[in-house]
């Protein structure tokens, strides 16, 4: 597909997604800001309110008709996502809040059978989401938390991330893409690293799910995470994928209904997979939702999405790259459609501000990820994220609004 057919393919998508037309401050909305969360298409609306409207009931175990429609539904969802990442089965596929509820829950079940002194690999990019529960789980167990460092690009020194597993290593868990930085990270190789020594893998894929193909027995990752407001789906509702052979050895981690096949005040029989790690009622209206998004992305086409995110990557790249004063933070050779960067003299929450004056969304802070700004002596950057969506107009906007803020500090 040549660029005009992405350009028409494009305005073609956007007109599904009815927030793009909103104005903010008498100005069209400009949103770069599909990092934090990427905006839901009307398919994805529609299938939340069809179940509402139509399906609701509480899952499992019902005998009327409600309840069988929305454990089908629910179910059904499960298998979707199945074939989305390319699982085994679903059994291997556990519904969560979201990234952060599902590396919490590895790092409360595998995470608690950990002895003194075992050690866990993680990386300088990651999320606050993959450091904090293994903090927690050093301060608890005794857990030794090792880093693998970054250059000045962003980037992962693999040289280093080999010489730190050791006989002591039980899981090395990183992120797919940084979601401060944009750098793509070579899991592949660092998978081989970990499976040479029969170590386990779990992979944060929250940035990664909306922008590339993810399919777990080629990855032959042991964990994965995902978010579906990242994909175009529901907030409240992401996944856990796990081996099979992996989940069985785990306890539960939370107590409850729908996670025991029986209960006294003597013993509890839990459930099997994936239910034994469901406690409680779920949130049927967000798997509907997530499995409508899944839906959406692949009728899209990752190709599609992939050829034009890396357009907007260009685009934008070129453009900041050319206002002076503007410095792009993270310069990884291998970068997903996302830029941090930093004006000077102006803080990244003035930026922030003076940009939305102008329309347009960009998310400022450290991002949850503040050793990756840090380690640029930074305590915030600015950061344009981009969804294949977004328009070279939508570029061009951003410069403009940039040079405006620039201006007004002279």
């Amino acid at each position: 597909m040549n660029l005009t057919e992405l350009k028409t393919t494009i305005a073609r998508h956007r007109d599904d997604f009815p927030i793009l037309s909103t104005t903010v401050n008498g100005q069209p909305l400009v949103y770069l800001d599909n990092g934090a969360s990427t905006q839901r298409p009307l398919q994805v609306i529609e299938a939340e309110r069809h179940y509402a409207l139509t399906t609701h009931a509480n899952v499992h175990r019902g005998v009327h008709t409600l309840s069988q429609r929305a454990t089908d539904a629910y179910e059904g969802a499960r298998e979707r996502v199945r074939r989305f990442l390319n699982a085994r089965s679903t059994r291997e596929i556990i519904f969560t809040k979201g990234t952060t509820e599902a590396i919490n829950l590895i790092a409360q079940t595998f995470g608690r059978q950990l002895k003194p002194n075992d050690e866990i690999l993680i990386s300088h990019l990651e999320h606050h989401a993959n450091i904090v529960p293994w903090q927690m789980l050093a301060e608890s167990h005794g857990v030794v938390l090792k880093v693998i460092p970054m250059n000045e690009r962003g980037e992962l020194d693999l040289e280093q991330a080999q010489a730190l597993i050791t006989e002591r290593t039980r899981l090395v868990a990183v992120t797919m893409i940084s979601n401060a930085l944009g750098t793509i990270v070579p899991v592949e190789a660092l998978i081989a690293l970990a499976k040479a020594r029969d170590i386990p893998v779990l992979l944060d894929a929250a940035q990664a799910v909306a922008h590339q193909p993810i399919d777990v027995t080629q990855l032959d990752c042991d964990f994965l995470c995902f978010s579906g407001h990242k994909l175009y789906g529901p907030d409240g509702i992401g996944v856990l994928y796990g081996k099979a052979e992996r989940l069985e050895r785990l306890p539960p981690w939370q107590g409850g209904g729908d996670m025991i096949l029986s209960v006294s005040f003597a013993k509890t029989v839990y459930n099997e997979l994936p239910y034994r790690f469901e406690a409680g009622t779920p949130h049927m209206s967000g798997a509907v939702g997530l499995a409508a998004a899944i839906d959406y992305v692949e009728r899209v086409g990752f190709a599609t999405i992939t050829a034009w995110e890396q357009h907007l990557l260009t685009q934008a790249t070129q453009r900041l790259s050319a206002i002076d004063g503007v410095r792009i933070i993270g310069t990884a050779a291998r970068k997903a459609s996302l830029i941090s960067f930093v004006v000077n003299g102006i803080h990244a929450h003035d930026l922030g501000t003076i940009l939305n004056d102008s329309g347009v969304a960009i998310r400022t802070g450290h991002h949850c990820a503040q050793p990756a700004v840090e380690f640029f002596k930074l305590p915030a950057t600015a950061r344009a994220s981009f969804a294949f969506y977004n328009t070279d107009a939508e570029i061009d906007a951003l410069a403009r609004a940039l040079d405006s803020a620039i201006a007004l500090f002279k």
